[in-house]
């Protein structure tokens, strides 16, 4: 008898929006693009109906970095039909240049308990030990097991289950690319059952968009810069995130422009490391975090810059209220 969490009768509906899982050569063209379907993807993993009736639909087929936030609020809306009918557990497969924002802006979007498992590969399927099948039977075994459900959006690649809030592409090229730094994986696809070691306290949903996409950017300190970037700013988005040094310093010469940024707009303060906490109040000099905050920046807390600007995103085009949007943000420190 197959363990539970391989119950051929569960359903999984496999979404696919395109990326290196779905690519191969052609005579057309020099380099690999994505040609694969749906289908072909199902049809290339064995052992996969054992795992659940498995089922697909081309939603996109583009590079993951062609992808926009228009496109992940129409899947939202997809998912929501789907946690409405007959299936278990969704899998969506994707491009991995950008499977990081788009799990996350899915996860403060989406409100259901059906799990929805991203996925994806980092070596195409014409390549010597392409992951895309392997990656994709372990998504499906993830979608269809009870650790899942109400966990929120999760990751799966490598055999590591991953929350969508906390996961990150360290590699370029790697197998390995995806992890959790600042807190390791949720859990383990072992002997095809997914097992899970921790649970997560949900995040606050986010309402979808009223009205048009607002324009959020991320400018980045580096070292010797003069803030060039920054001139006529508020003139150009609806809100920054300011990538800075450390945990959370800019140079001196940043600080007069930030502040007089922060009082016309949200501008939200990460930390260009990427791992680890914005700090508040252990540094005091000029273009310090405490000296930012006091001017009106906003601390991402432990987001990184790039979660940090979908994040403001997502309530800028709710007409969150500025301190609403602010208390978010909270949560993450």
């Amino acid at each position: 008898m197959l363990p539970a969490d391989r119950d051929p009768k569960r359903t999984v509906l496999v979404l696919t929006l395109g990326g290196t899982i779905a690519m191969t050569r052609s005579a057309a063209a020099s380099g690999v693009t994505p040609t694969l379907t749906g289908s072909d993807l199902v049809a290339a993993v064995p052992g996969l109906q054992d795992a659940a009736e498995v089922t697909a639909e081309d939603y996109r087929q583009v590079p993951g970095a062609s992808l926009v936030i228009s496109d992940i609020i129409s899947l939202v809306d997809r998912l929501k039909q789907a946690d409405l009918g007959a299936i278990d557990g969704i899998v969506v497969t994707q491009g991995t240049d950008t499977l990081e924002e788009t799990a996350y802006l899915t996860d403060l979007y989406y409100q259901g308990s059906m799990p929805v498992v991203f996925t994806g590969a980092m070596r195409n399927a014409a390549t010597a030990g392409a992951d895309g099948p392997a990656n994709l039977l372990a998504a499906v075994q993830t979608a269809v097991s009870a650790g899942a459900r109400a966990a929120g959006v999760l990751v799966v690649l490598g055999d590591e289950i991953h929350a969508a809030r906390h996961v990150r592409k360290m590699h370029t090229t790697s197998p390995r690319a995806f992890c959790s730094p600042d807190t390791g994986p949720l859990g383990h696809v072992v002997e095809g059952t997914a097992r899970f070691h921790r649970s997560l306290n949900p995040i606050a949903p986010v309402p979808l968009p009223i009205g048009a996409m607002p324009q959020v950017e991320i400018v980045t300190a580096s070292f010797g810069s003069n803030g060039t970037l920054l001139e006529d700013m508020e003139s150009k988005v609806d809100g920054l995130v300011v990538a800075a040094f450390g945990a959370g310093h800019v140079p001196e010469t940043w600080c007069a422009r930030l502040e007089t940024l922060a009082a016309a707009m949200p501008v939200i303060l990460a930390s260009r490391i990427g791992t680890g906490p914005v700090l508040t109040s252990t540094y005091a000099f000029p273009g310090s975090e405490s000296d930012l905050l006091a001017r009106g920046l906003i601390s991402a807390g432990s987001l990184d810059p790039h979660k940090a600007r979908l994040l403001l995103v997502a309530h800028l085009a709710a007409g969150t209220p500025r301190p609403e949007i602010a208390k978010t943000f909270l949560d993450y420190s």
